[in-house]
């Protein structure tokens, strides 16, 4: 029986926890292109694209069984409710299988929760109709505290989204010495949003999980799924440590504290 610091693990495992992130601003069309011949070479659970890639993400994943995953208000969530419903019924029509929002920030903020509710209930009204496609919810935690998450989770649970996710890896807040930088998936955060939400609904974590170790680690704190740019790597390293097509036994090392 594996201990609380090891588990037991596959490749196909591992690449199917992976949203294959294609989300930077400056990406062009072929390196977009050749992000999805990654997603597709690994299996990988999705490839993350914004809104106006879906369609060329269907073609290129059409004969594999990666998930075309699109964002919208991404990545400040400022748009208007029935823009960011527009936004998702276009992506779903287009062809995404799922939807990464990301909630309007300065209303969570200002707690405005009847605001923040509605929202989040239309486009997942909008998502989940004819169950074409399902909702993750992306608070961006490192602007809020924990109570801010704590409300966002129950507000997730009963409207019973798919998923509620930590960040957009856009979220930089700025710093003493003046710098912008951001957390992303803290240890901290992703318990307190597991021991929050309703056992329905599943944690993507997204924002510095870069390595191996961190794959592993978030695995053990209850995630189900990640955003990665870093899909290669994380693969490549998983076969150097021996992870195979069938469940190995692993050790699960704890990352440093400022991330997950």
């Amino acid at each position: 029986m594996a201990s609380p610091d090891t588990m037991h693990v596959s490749l196909p495992q591992i690449a199917k926890l992976i949203d294959h992130s294609l989300l930077h601003p400056t990406m062009t069309d072929a390196q977009i292109y050749e992000g999805l011949q990654i997603a597709k070479k690994h299996n990988v659970g999705a490839a993350c694209v914004k809104p106006y890639s879906v369609p060329v993400a269907k073609e290129v994943l059409a004969d594999s069984s990666v998930l075309v995953c699109a964002v919208i208000g991404f990545p400040h969530g400022n748009s208007t409710t029935a823009i960011k419903v527009a936004e998702a019924q276009e992506a779903v029509e287009a062809g995404a299988d799922e939807i990464d929002m990301v909630v309007n920030v300065g209303k969570v903020l200002g707690h405005d929760w009847e605001y923040v509710t509605n929202e989040i209930r239309q486009i997942n009204e909008a998502v989940v109709k004819d169950r074409r496609a399902v909702l993750k919810v992306i608070f961006e935690n490192d602007y809020l505290s924990e109570t801010h998450i704590e409300h966002l989770c129950r507000i997730c649970s009963v409207l019973s989204v798919a998923f509620v996710k930590t960040s957009t890896g856009y979220g930089f807040v700025k710093q003493p010495s003046g710098l912008y930088t951001y957390k992303g998936a803290t240890p901290a955060h992703l318990k307190l949003m597991r021991d929050s939400v309703g056992p329905q609904v599943q944690i993507k974590a997204a924002g510095g999980v870069r390595t191996l170790d961190d794959v592993l680690y978030v695995m053990s704190l209850g995630v189900t799924r990640i955003g990665a740019t870093a899909t290669e790597e994380i693969l490549a390293e998983a076969v150097k440590r021996g992870i195979s097509n069938t469940p190995t036994l692993v050790e699960v090392n704890v990352p440093g504290s400022d991330k997950a």
